[in-house]
């Protein structure tokens, strides 16, 4: 099924909403927005997330993807998110989505 134009609003404007400091997973945002896999939420952020804060959403065991890793633990460093040998603490730093 298609992804459509209202989900990929969704998931803007829930990245959009995510504070500096805190950090969101690919999964919770996909369950925020009612999407069925976390997937959708990856291919929105590769293809509609260049005015969004995308360094604050990373995977589920708190890694961020390989070819970001250095540029998004440091934007993520300077906001004072807690990292630990190069994953986020999700304890200390996920956002809960109302």
């Amino acid at each position: 099924m298609p992804t459509t134009d209202d989900q990929v609003e969704r998931v803007r404007a829930l990245v959009a909403s995510i504070p500096p400091g805190k950090v969101a997973t690919y999964g919770d945002i996909a369950a925020a927005a009612g999407l069925s896999t976390p997937r959708t939420v990856g291919w929105i952020m590769r293809t509609d997330a260049a005015d969004l804060p995308w360094h604050r959403v990373i995977g589920a065991g708190g890694k961020p993807a390989a070819h970001l890793a250095d540029r998004q633990l440091r934007l993520l460093a300077t906001e004072g998110v807690p990292i630990d040998d190069g994953r986020v603490n999700l304890r200390a730093a996920r956002f809960p989505f109302p």
